[in-house]
C-alpha cells in the first residue's frame, strides 16, 4: 500500500462512522451535553462580545473552541450538519496526523495500524461529532508530538517555534495544559549538547507559547480585570472539596457537587438570571479568588480526602469503563459504552504495554511524558474517559507496534524459508 492509499484509508475509517453516529445523534447534536462554549459562540456572532451576555465580556472559558464555533456560525449557521461535519473534518485531520506520528516513529505499517485505533476508539466515534472541546485536543496534542518529534530529530529553531505555538493553541483549549510548554521544553533540551543549542530550542518552545497565549491574557486584564487563562476556579471547586468523593463515587460528576453556602451566582447563572428580568452582576475575577481560596484550605485542611480525590481521580481517568453516568449515553451509544468501549481499551491497554517495549526510546519517553502529564493534573482537579480519550492515540501507536510484529512473525511462520 502506497502513501496515499493508506492517507485514504485512514480518512475513510475517521470520516464513515462518525458520518453514520452523526446521522443517528442529529437531534441531541446541538441540544444535549452541550459544552458552555456554544453560548459564548452565539453570543460573540451575535454581539462581538465574548461572553453569555453581549456588551459583558467573560473569560469563564477557555477561548479556542468558542472560537472554533462561532466561525462556524459566521460563514455557515448554527445546525447540527455544520457542527457535526466540520468537527469529522478536524477527526480525520487528527487521524492522519497519528498515521505520519507512527509511520516516523516505526514504520508506514505501524503508522496506518496506529491511525485506524485511534480513530476507531469507540468513544470517540460517538464523542466526536457532539459539542465538546476536547476534539481540537486531540488534534493539537498529535500536532504537540508530531512536532516535538521533528524537533529533537532536525533540532531547528524555527521547528522549535512552532511547537510552542501548537502547545499555545492547546493551553488555550485547555487550561489544564498550562504547564506543558515548560514540560516539553525539558523534554526538548534535556540530552541536546551544547547547552546554548539546548537553551535555544527550549527557549523557541516558551517564546511561541507566550506569543500565542499572551494576547488572550492582555484581553482577560483589560476587558474583565485579571491575568488569567479562564476565570473559571469553580471547577476547579467542584473537583476539591469534602462532597466530591461521594458525588463522583455513586456515578456523578462534579457539576452534581452543591455549591458552597453562601456562594454568589457564578457569571452563567448571573446571565440567566439578567435575562429573566432580574439583573445580576458578576465580578469574575473576585470569584476565581474565592473559589481557588476554598480549594487550598481544603488542601491544607483535610489532605487525607484530597489523596483519597487523587487516587479515585487516577482510578477514573484510565478506568476502561465508564465511570461517570453521563458519559456516552444515549440511543447507539449504550451497547458501545457497556461492552464494546471496556473491551477496546483492555485490548490497548495490554497491546500498549507490549508495544511499550518495541518503539524508539526517543518516542517512549515523550508519550510517557504526555501520558504522565495528563495523569498528575487529574489528581489534581478530576479524571474521566473525556479527559483521556484526546491521550490515547499515543496508546494506539504503542498497541500498533505490537500488532504489526505479532503480525510479522505469525507470517515467517507460515511461509518456508
Amino acid at each position: 500500500m502506497t502513501r496515499r492509499q493508506a492517507i485514504l484509508l485512514v480518512v475513510a475509517a475517521a470520516v464513515v462512522p462518525r458520518a453514520l453516529v452523526l446521522v443517528v445523534e442529529r437531534g441531541s447534536i446541538l441540544s444535549e451535553l452541550v459544552e458552555k462554549s456554544d453560548r459564548f459562540a452565539q453570543t460573540l456572532v451575535a454581539s462581538g462580545t465574548f461572553g453569555f451576555l453581549s456588551g459583558r465580556p467573560s473569560a469563564y472559558t477557555q477561548p479556542l473552541y468558542a472560537w472554533f464555533l462561532a466561525a462556524l456560525y459566521q460563514v455557515l449557521e448554527r445546525h447540527w450538519l455544520v457542527v457535526g461535519a466540520a468537527q469529522i473534518v478536524v477527526a480525520a485531520l487528527t487521524a492522519v496526523l497519528v498515521f505520519e506520528i507512527g509511520r516516523r516513529v516505526v514504520s508506514q505499517t505501524v503508522g496506518l495500524a496506529g491511525a485506524l485505533i485511534a480513530t476507531l476508539h469507540p468513544f470517540l466515534v460517538w464523542h466526536d461529532v457532539h459539542t465538546n472541546r476536547e476534539i481540537l485536543d486531540g488534534l493539537l496534542l498529535a500536532a504537540i508530538t508530531l512536532l516535538a518529534l521533528l524537533v529533537a530529530e532536525r533540532r531547528g529553531a524555527l521547528l522549535a517555534l512552532a511547537l510552542g505555538a501548537a502547545v499555545g493553541l492547546a493551553v488555550l483549549g485547555n487550561a489544564r495544559l498550562a504547564l506543558l510548554p515548560l514540560v516539553l521544553a525539558a523534554y526538548i533540551a534535556w540530552p541536546l549538547r551544547p547547552p546554548r543549542r539546548a537553551l535555544l530550542l527550549a527557549g523557541g518552545v516558551l517564546a511561541g507559547a507566550a506569543l500565542v497565549v499572551t494576547p488572550w491574557l492582555v484581553r482577560n486584564e483589560a476587558q474583565v480585570g485579571c491575568l488569567a487563562i479562564t476565570t473559571d476556579a469553580r471547577a476547579l471547586w467542584k473537583a476539591n472539596n469534602e462532597n466530591t468523593y461521594d458525588v463522583l463515587a455513586r456515578g456523578g460528576w462534579i457539576d452534581d457537587v452543591p455549591e458552597p453556602p453562601g456562594a454568589p451566582p457564578w457569571p452563567e447563572l448571573a446571565a440567566d438570571l439578567t435575562l429573566a428580568g432580574t439583573p445580576t452582576e458578576v465580578d469574575e475575577c473576585a470569584q476565581a479568588t474565592y473559589y481557588r481560596d476554598l480549594v487550598f484550605d481544603f488542601w491544607r485542611e483535610q489532605p487525607g480526602e484530597k489523596g483519597r480525590l487523587a487516587l479515585q481521580a487516577v482510578g477514573m481517568l484510565w478506568s476502561p469503563t465508564f465511570s461517570v453516568d453521563s458519559d456516552g449515553r444515549g440511543g447507539i451509544a449504550s451497547f458501545g459504552r457497556d461492552v464494546v468501549e471496556p473491551v477496546f481499551m483492555l485490548t490497548v491497554y495490554f497491546l500498549a504495554f507490549v508495544g511499550a517495549f518495541l518503539v524508539p526510546r526517543r518516542f517512549l519517553a515523550l508519550a510517557l511524558l504526555l501520558l504522565g502529564y495528563n495523569t498528575v493534573l487529574a489528581t489534581v482537579f478530576a479524571g474521566t474517559v473525556r479527559y483521556r480519550a484526546p491521550f490515547d492515540f499515543l496508546l494506539a501507536i504503542l498497541a500498533a507496534a505490537a500488532l504489526v510484529r505479532a503480525w510479522e512473525a505469525w507470517r515467517r511462520r507460515r511461509v518456508p524459508a
